[in-house]
């Protein structure tokens, strides 16, 4: 039993001399996608990509309010088969501008994701470049509950993300 417990601890000081040779880093990819000039970037590609949708959704929007506000008004001499009429009109283009902005709001879902999904490969993919020439043994990113600053490798992947464009 003794020599046991001998060689487990002769073990476990064996292993923490090895792992103080380790040299483990952390990056905060929340901050990355955020900071980037490639986020930056698509999303400047998306606004201008959907603006002409959301510009026309908009004013179709403000047309419908328009006439909302004329129905009120014109609606006290209106005989009540005409009122029925001009409602279940307003109702059905209210309901197709609802569709309308649903679908807009998922197509840009999609393509934000798509953006996403590029930089964080392209975020892979440095930070891969990165650990091998600083040599790094271990690179942490998601789940992390703390990681001190000197551990903290984010401002260069940054930088490197910013040297690519």
């Amino acid at each position: 039993m003794k020599r046991f417990l001998l060689f487990v601890v002769l073990f476990l000081s064996l292993m923490s001399s090895s792992y103080a040779e380790l040299k483990i880093g952390f990056v905060k990819v929340d901050q990355i996608l955020k900071d980037a000039p490639q986020a930056t970037e698509s999303n400047k590609k998306l606004e201008s990509e959907f603006k002409t949708r959301t510009e026309k959704l908009k004013k179709e929007i403000s047309d419908l309010n328009k006439k909302e506000q004329n129905y009120k008004k014109e609606s006290i001499t209106m005989s009540d088969a005409d009122k029925e009429k001009k409602q279940k009109q307003l109702q059905q283009v209210r309901i197709d501008l609802q569709r309308t902005e649903r679908e807009l709001r998922e197509d840009i879902d999609l393509r934000r994701r798509e953006e996403i999904n590029k930089l964080q490969n392209k975020v892979t993919e440095v930070i891969e470049l990165l650990a091998k020439k600083e040599k790094y043994d271990l690179i942490l990113y998601t789940g992390v509950a703390y990681a001190s600053d000197n551990v903290d490798m984010t401002p260069l992947v940054l930088k490197a993300l910013a040297d690519l464009k």
